[in-house]
C-alpha cells in the first residue's frame, strides 16, 4: 500500500517535454486569453524575421525551424504578449496598502501596464501622469541629488543593446558609474573569474561545437526547466553517442530523459532520449572539492602514464605553450587530501575518478555550467577551477571543446558588452568621451549588494530600474524593503505590476514599456533591437503586436526623454534623433566598441553576427599573456561544512517560474503542484533529524553574522532524492535567510545556492508574515519590521 503523501505531492513520471509540455502551452495560452492569437505570434518567435525570446540567452541555431521555441520561453511570450490589461480603472480600485497583501503571482496576472503612473500617498494609490510631467519631476529630484553618486541605475538583463547603451550614457553623463545588474546576481563570477583564467568574461564555445564534442559535463545546472532550447543539442549529442556526465545536487528530470516535442517519432511512440550518460550528485556547496578531485586524479593518471612510458593525459605541449600557473596548481593539488575531497564534495575518489577517466578519454570537452556553479561563496573560485579542468587537455580554443556558461537571462550578457558595468575600464572611457564629448566619471560604482546596502543605510536617494523586480531578486529582502521605501526617488520602467513597484516612498514612478512581441514605431519607422546570446551572436528582434495602449512607450523613448529633462544644455547628445532612429544608437556603438564594426548592416543579415572571442582564437588577454591556472587552497566554503546540524539549501526554480515571475503554481518535474510552500529533504536527512514527510519545519540561518529574524515558518517537508548534508527549496521565498553579507568575496554575487541552515520542528508560536503563503510569495520575514504606507 502507498504511503500518503502531502498534499499537492505525487510522483511524476514522464520524460521531460513531450506531451506535458504541449499541455503546459495550451493552459498557458488559454489563461493570457490568447488561444486565437497566441500561436501566430509563437510562429514569430526567435526567427530571422521575428522577435528574440524574453526568456533565456541560449542562441538560436543557423537553420531555425517552425517551431523554434521550448515550453518555458513559450510561456514568456504569452506572458508578455497576454490580452490582460493593468489600466487606470485597476489602480483606481487598488490602494498599494491592498495590492501588497495580494501574492506575487496574482500581481504580474493582471496584465500589461497600459498608463505613466505616480504615487499619490494622501490616497495611497498610483495615479495616471503624464509623459512629460513625468520626465519633468524625475529630472528636478535627480538634479537635487547632493551628488550623482546617490542615484542607483539598475539594469535587467532583458533589456536591449540599444536600451543598455542608451542608459549608461544618459547615467555617465548624469555623473555616476553606480549600475546595479541582474548579472551581479547570476553571472558574476564568470564576468570576474574567466577574465583571470583565459582573458575574457564570456564562454568559448558555438552551438557548431556541439556537434562535435565527443564529452559534455554538465554542471550545475537545470536545463530542461532554465533554458530548455539546450535540450536539443545535448538530445542530438546523447543520440550521436556523444557521453553526458551531470554533475548536480538534484536528480533533475531534463538530465535524465527527454521527449523532443518537436520529434513527431518520438511523440507518436512516447518514447524518449536518455540525456546523462553518468549523473553524480554532488552536495550542495561541494563543487569546488569536486572539481579539484576531477583535476587531481587526472594529474595523478598522467604520472602513472608516464612512469609506464604510455602516452601522457594531459595535453603537455599546450600547457607549456599557453598556459602559466601549472606548477603551483599541482602542488596545490598535491596538499589536498582525499578525505577532505570526498567530506566536502559528497562523491567517492572511485567517482571522481570515473569522471577523470571519461574525461581522459575525450579529445574534445565541452563544460557547461549555470548558478549552481556561481551562486555560491566560492563561485569565482569554482568558474576559475573549471576553466583550469578544460586548460589541462587543452579544451579551449579547438573545435568541440571549450566553457559554456549558460546565462539565464536573454541579454545579460549583451549589456555587459555595451557598457552596463559597475566598474568600467578607462580605455572604455576614453572611447565614450572622445565620441560623446564629455568626461565620464572614473571611480567605480555599486553592483547590486552596494547599492542596497547605499539605499538601507540613506547613503543613496533615487533609483531607475530598467526593468526586473530588484527587491525580489536581491538577497536580503529585510534591507531591500526598508531601503526603497526611505527613497527620495524611485522610477520602474516595466511591463508588468510587481512588488518592488509597491514599495512606495516619497515620489515612484511606474512608466510602461513596450516588450519584444511589440511593434515599435519611431518617426524615422518600425524599429528593431538587438540583443547578444550567451554564445556572443548578436542578431535583430522586432515586434509585431499592437502595443497594450497608445501611451505605452520603448525603453529608448522612455531613456532619452528622461536624460533631456535632466541633462538639459549640459549634454551635446541629441537625445530625440536617438529615440527615434535606433540606427543611430548603433552607430554610436560601434564607434565606441570597434568590435561592432558595421553594426547596422550586420544586422540586417539573418542570424545576425559572431563577436570575437579572444579565448576561442588562443589569444589570451591576460597580464601573463597566457591561460592562467588560479589556486584555490582548501575545498571547503567555511567551517560550518562540519557542523552535522547544519544543512546547505540551494534555491530552485519550479518549471511554472522565470526568475522572479511565476508563471503557474507547479513544478511537475519534481511532483509539486499548486504550491511552493515546500522544504525537499533526503530521506536519510529526515531520519537523522527526526522528521517525516509532510512535517512543518521552521528553516533559520546558521551564520553567525546573520539577525535573529532570518527564520522561514512552516516549511512542508518532501521527500526528495539529495545528497547527505543537502537541503533545497523555492526562490524568491527564501531569499530573506540570505544577508548581503553571505557573498562571494571576489564578485559580491550571494550565495542563494549553498545558505547554511538549521531545520527545527515548527514553532507554534507562528509569526504570519515569516509562512510562505501556497500561491505565491505573501509572507517575507520584513513586512511588519517595515509598516505598509
Amino acid at each position: 500500500m502507498s504511503k500518503q503523501r502531502p498534499d499537492g505531492i505525487r510522483e511524476y513520471h514522464e520524460p521531460a517535454g513531450g506531451w506535458g509540455a504541449l499541455k503546459a502551452l495550451a493552459v498557458a495560452l488559454k489563461d493570457q486569453q490568447l488561444v486565437v492569437n497566441g500561436v501566430p505570434t509563437l510562429l514569430k518567435q526567435n526567427q530571422p524575421d521575428g522577435f528574440d525570446c524574453p526568456g533565456c540567452a541560449w542562441p538560436d541555431p543557423k537553420h531555425t525551424s517552425a517551431f523554434e521555441f521550448c515550453e518555458n520561453g513559450a510561456k514568456a511570450v504569452t506572458w508578455e504578449s497576454t490580452a490582460k490589461r493593468v489600466g487606470p480603472d485597476f489602480f483606481a480600485n487598488h490602494t498599494v496598502s491592498d495590492l501588497w497583501e495580494k501574492s506575487d503571482y496574482w500581481l504580474e496576472n493582471q496584465g500589461r501596464l497600459t498608463h505613466p503612473l505616480r504615487y499619490n500617498a494622501a490616497s495611497d494609490k498610483f495615479e495616471v501622469v503624464s509623459w512629460q510631467d513625468a520626465f519633468d519631476d524625475i529630472a528636478q529630484r535627480l538634479n537635487a541629488l547632493d551628488d550623482p553618486n546617490q542615484a542607483e541605475f539598475y539594469t535587467s538583463g532583458r533589456a536591449s543593446n540599444e536600451s543598455a547603451f542608451l542608459y549608461q550614457l544618459f547615467a555617465r553623463q548624469f555623473g555616476t558609474n553606480n549600475f546595479p545588474d541582474c548579472s551581479n546576481m547570476c553571472h558574476e563570477p564568470t564576468s570576474v573569474g574567466l577574465p583571470r583564467s583565459i582573458g575574457i568574461g564570456k564562454g568559448t564555445v558555438s552551438l557548431e561545437d556541439f556537434d562535435k564534442a565527443e564529452l559534455i559535463i554538465s554542471i550545475g545546472h537545470n536545463p530542461g526547466t532554465n533554458h530548455p532550447r539546450m535540450m536539443t543539442p545535448l538530445r542530438e549529442a546523447s543520440r550521436r553517442g556523444a557521453r553526458i556526465i551531470a554533475i548536480n545536487p538534484l536528480r533533475e528530470r531534463a538530465l535524465e530523459k527527454f521527449e523532443a516535442p518537436q520529434a513527431p517519432i518520438e511523440m507518436a511512440t512516447a518514447s524518449s532520449t536518455p540525456i546523462a550518460s553518468d549523473y553524480f550528485q554532488v552536495k550542495v556547496g561541494g563543487d569546488a572539492a569536486a572539481l579539484k578531485g576531477i583535476c587531481k586524479a587526472l594529474i595523478e593518471m598522467d604520472r602513472a602514464a608516464r612512469q609506464a612510458d604510455t602516452a601522457p593525459i594531459l595535453d603537455h605541449t599546450f600547457i607549456a605553450g599557453h598556459t602559466a600557473g601549472f606548477e603551483a596548481f599541482v602542488a596545490d593539488l598535491d596538499a589536498t587530501d582525499w578525505s577532505s575531497i570526498e567530506r566536502s564534495s559528497g562523491l567517492t575518489k572511485f567517482d571522481l575518478e570515473r569522471i577523470a577517466s571519461a574525461y581522459a578519454a575525450s579529445e574534445a570537452t565541452i563544460l557547461a555550467y549555470g548558478m549552481g556553479l556561481t551562486q555560491h561563496v566560492t563561485g569565482t573560485r569554482n568558474v576559475q577551477l573549471a576553466a583550469n579542468l578544460l586548460l589541462l587537455k587543452g579544451n579551449i580554443g579547438k573545435p568541440g571543446a571549450g566553457i559554456c556558461p549558460v546565462r539565464g537571462h536573454s541579454n545579460v550578457q549583451g549589456d555587459r558588452t555595451v557598457g552596463i558595468t559597475e566598474r568600467p575600464s578607462a580605455a572604455f572611457l576614453d572611447r565614450l568621451r572622445d565620441v560623446f564629448g564629455f568626461e565620464p566619471p572614473r571611480e567605480f560604482g555599486h553592483s547590486v549588494v552596494e547599492s542596497i546596502a547605499a539605499m538601507r543605510d540613506g547613503k543613496s536617494k533615487a533609483v531607475i530600474c530598467l526593468g526586473g523586480n530588484l527587491a525580489m531578486a536581491a538577497s536580503d529582502p529585510q534591507a531591500c524593503f526598508k531601503g526603497f521605501r526611505q527613497l527620495d526617488l524611485a522610477v520602474h520602467l516595466a511591463t508588468k505590476l510587481n512588488r518592488t513597484h509597491l514599495l512606495a516612498n516619497k515620489t515612484s514612478y511606474i512608466l510602461p514599456v513596450l516588450g519584444r512581441t511589440d511593434n515599435d514605431i519611431q518617426f524615422s519607422g518600425r524599429q528593431s533591437v538587438t540583443v547578444e546570446d550567451s554564445m556572443s551572436m548578436v542578431h535583430a528582434s522586432r515586434g509585431f503586436l499592437n502595443p497594450p495602449s497608445e501611451q505605452v512607450r520603448s525603453e529608448p523613448w522612455i531613456i532619452a526623454g528622461i536624460a533631456k529633462a535632466t541633462l538639459g544644455a549640459k549634454s551635446v547628445v541629441d537625445w530625440d534623433a536617438l529615440a527615434g532612429n535606433y540606427d543611430l544608437i548603433r552607430n554610436g556603438i560601434e564607434a565606441v566598441f570597434p568590435e561592432f564594426e558595421a553594426y547596422n548592416d550586420r544586422i540586417r543579415k539573418p542570424g545576425g553576427f559572431q563577436l570575437p572571442n579572444s579565448a576561442a582564437m588562443r589569444i589570451w588577454n591576460t597580464p601573463t599573456g597566457k591561460a592562467n591556472f588560479s589556486v584555490f587552497a582548501g575545498v571547503e566554503e567555511d567551517a560550518l561544512t562540519s557542523d552535522p546540524t547544519v544543512l546547505r539549501l540551494s534555491s530552485l526554480r519550479a518549471h511554472d517560474q522565470y526568475n522572479t515571475t511565476i508563471y503557474g503554481l507547479d513544478d511537475r518535474y519534481r511532483g509539486v503542484f499548486g504550491r511552493r510552500d515546500v522544504l525537499f529533504l533526503s530521506t536519510k536527512v529526515m531520519d537523522r533529524l527526526g522528521f517525516a514527510e509532510g512535517d512543518l519545519v521552521d528553516v533559520a540561518t546558521a551564520l553567525e553574522h546573520a539577525r535573529a529574524d532570518r527564520v522561514i515558518q512552516r516549511l512542508t517537508v518532501v521527500e526528495y532524492n539529495l545528497p547527505d548534508g543537502s537541503c533545497a527549496s523555492y526562490y524568491p521565498e527564501i531569499q530573506p535567510l540570505v544577508a548581503l553579507e553571505h557573498r562571494d568575496p571576489d564578485c559580491l554575487t550571494p550565495s542563494y545556492k549553498s545558505i547554511p541552515v538549521k531545520i527545527t520542528r515548527a514553532s507554534d508560536a507562528i509569526t504570519a508574515d515569516r509562512a510562505i503563503a501556497r500561491d505565491g510569495v505573501v509572507g517575507l520575514p520584513a513586512l511588519n519590521l517595515y509598516p505598509k504606507q
